[in-house]
C-alpha cells in the first residue's frame, strides 16, 4: 500500500486505484491506452494500462484481465465502487493509442493503437461513462499521471513536451 501523498505506478497490462492526495501514473503508453476513471466527489481515481482491444483475443486460462479494454474497464469500475465511488458519477479521461510503426499493409490487425482507442471508447459509451478529455493517436509514446484532487491528467509525450487535460 502506498503512503499518503505518494505515486502509485501502474505497470503495462495492470490497473489500480488511489484516493487523494495520492496520484496514479503509468508510462510506456505507445499503442496501449491509459484509461482513467474517477469520482470527483469522493476524490477517488483508477487507472488501467490497456494493451489490446478485447479479451476474446486471449487464451482464457490464466488471462490477465487488465490487459484488455473490455475486461479492464469492468474490473476498474468494480474496484472503484468497492472503494466507495458512485457508478453514476464516474467520468473518464484517456491517453495513448499511438500508431508507433509505419506499415505498408492496410491490414487492420496491425493498427493496434487505433483499435485500442476504439474499443475503450465503445466500452465506455455502452456503460454511459462520459469521456471528458482525451489525448490519443499520433506517433508518440506517453507517460500519464492523474491527480484525483484536481482531476488533472498530466501527459508527457516523447519529444513533444507536456500538457494537462
Amino acid at each position: 500500500m502506498i503512503k499518503e501523498g505518494q505515486i502509485m505506478r501502474i505497470g503495462i497490462g495492470d490497473l489500480g486505484i488511489v484516493h487523494s492526495p495520492n496520484v496514479i501514473r503509468t508510462s510506456g503508453l505507445g499503442s496501449c491506452v491509459g484509461i482513467v476513471l474517477y469520482d470527483d466527489v469522493k476524490r477517488l481515481a483508477g487507472m488501467a494500462h490497456v494493451m489490446l482491444p478485447e479479451a476474446s483475443l486471449a487464451r482464457k486460462q490464466g488471462m490477465k484481465r487488465a490487459k484488455y479494454a473490455d475486461t479492464a474497464i469492468e474490473d476498474l469500475i468494480a474496484a472503484l465502487i468497492s472503494a466507495g465511488a458512485s457508478r453514476y458519477r464516474l467520468k473518464a479521461k484517456l491517453a495513448g493509442g499511438a500508431q508507433m510503426f509505419q506499415f505498408t499493409s492496410s491490414s487492420d490487425t496491425m493498427r493496434i493503437g487505433p483499435r485500442n482507442v476504439g474499443a475503450v471508447k465503445e466500452n465506455l459509451q455502452s456503460l454511459n461513462i462520459p469521456i471528458l478529455a482525451e489525448d490519443v493517436g499520433g506517433r508518440s509514446g506517453r507517460t500519464i499521471e492523474f491527480n484525483p484532487e484536481t482531476m488533472d491528467l498530466h501527459i508527457r509525450k516523447v519529444n513533444q513536451g507536456e500538457s494537462v487535460i
